[in-house]
């Protein structure tokens, strides 16, 4: 009877200890951006197509709000964060968020003294052309 070289059985318990982990690994990377209290989400390249723009804002221990904003083919990209900012003031809640323009092509959400941290997503693009990057500050 052969008997099992170390290594050997020293490579079978890596793969192991790797296909447990996998299932912890698949969720934190599923879990999702953590809350802040500021959110920068830049936009880059001009509007091929005309479209509209879906964030959905998500406060801690909150509901959800999802803004939905039209974008019209030839629209640069400050102007497409212009409309986006135009579209956050109208329908988030103002007693919660400050929403403003940032080097033209940025728009940065904040949260106002008393909200919540929150979660800014991109829950849908049909504006060819037109890049979006959320990040949280």
């Amino acid at each position: 009877m052969k008997t099992r070289k170390p290594t050997s059985i020293v490579r079978l318990a890596l793969v192991a200890i790797v296909l447990l982990a996998l299932p912890a690994a698949t969720l934190a990377a599923t879990a999702g951006p953590s809350p802040s209290n500021k959110w920068r989400v830049e936009f880059s390249g001009g509007a091929e197509s005309d479209g509209t723009i879906v964030l959905k804002v998500t406060p801690k221990d909150g509901d959800s709000l999802e803004a939905s904003v039209d974008i019209k083919k030839g629209a640069g990209e400050n102007h497409v964060a212009k409309l986006v900012v135009e579209g956050l003031k109208v329908q988030l809640p103002k007693e919660a968020y400050h929403v403003e323009r940032d080097d033209g092509e940025d728009v940065l959400i904040k949260k106002k003294r008393g909200a919540a941290d929150f979660v800014v997503e991109i829950t849908s693009n049909t504006v060819k052309g037109v890049k979006i990057h959320p990040e949280h500050e």
